[in-house]
C-alpha cells in the first residue's frame, strides 16, 4: 500500500503462511502487520530524510503505568540517552483520532518525552510540550534530529 512517506527497500519475505519484514532497530523480522508497514516506513524516513540516529532508536520499548504493562511503538532518545520521541503508529485506514493521542499522553506522563508524533503513514502530527507551561504546540513538520536536539537544550 502506497503511503505519504519515501519510499525505502524493506526486506520483506515469506515466513511460512506469513509476511515478515526485517526490522533494522530490532535487528530481527517481525510480522508484516499494517501498521507495521506504516512503522517500518516511518523509521526510515526519521533516518534517512530527517538524520535521526538509529542507535537511538528503539522500536516496541516497554513500560509500566499504574502498575500496567505497555508497549510504545518507536522511543528516540537525546544524546544523553533520555527520552526525547515518542511516535505512536495506527494502519493507513485508521483515523487518528483523540483516543490514539489520549495513548501517547499517557505513555509520556511515564517516559516525559519532549515531543510525541503519530502518524497512521499517511498522516503525521508531531506535537512539542513545554512542561515548564503546562501547554503543548503541533509543530507545522516533522523537524530533523538536529532542531529537536537544539529546542531541547
Amino acid at each position: 500500500m502506497p503511503l505519504n512517506l519515501p519510499e525505502c527497500p524493506l526486506n520483506v519475505k515469506k515466513n511460512g503462511n506469513r509476511l515478515v519484514v526485517f526490522d533494522c532497530l530490532r535487528k530481527r523480522f517481525v510480522a508484516l502487520t499494517p501498521e507495521e508497514w506504516v512503522r517500518q516506513h516511518f523509521v526510515h524516513y526519521l533516518i534517512e530524510t530527517k538524520q535521526f540516529p538509529a542507535a537511538l532508536m528503539a522500536n516496541e520499548v516497554s513500560l509500566t503505568q499504574n502498575g500496567i504493562k505497555r508497549r510504545c511503538d518507536t522511543l528516540v532518545a537525546d544524546r544523553q540517552g533520555h527520552p526525547l520521541v515518542i511516535v505512536e503508529y495506527k494502519a493507513p485506514e485508521i483515523e487518528i483520532t483523540q483516543q490514539v493521542f489520549d495513548q501517547i499522553v499517557r505513555y509520556n506522563m511515564v517516559l516525559r518525552a519532549r515531543y510525541l508524533m503519530v502518524s497512521n503513514g499517511m498522516t503525521h502530527y508531531c506535537c512539542q510540550i513545554d512542561y515548564v507551561n503546562n501547554s503543548y504546540s503541533f509543530l507545522n513538520e516533522i523537524p530533523c534530529y538536529s532542531q529537536l536536539i537544539e529546542e531541547s537544550t
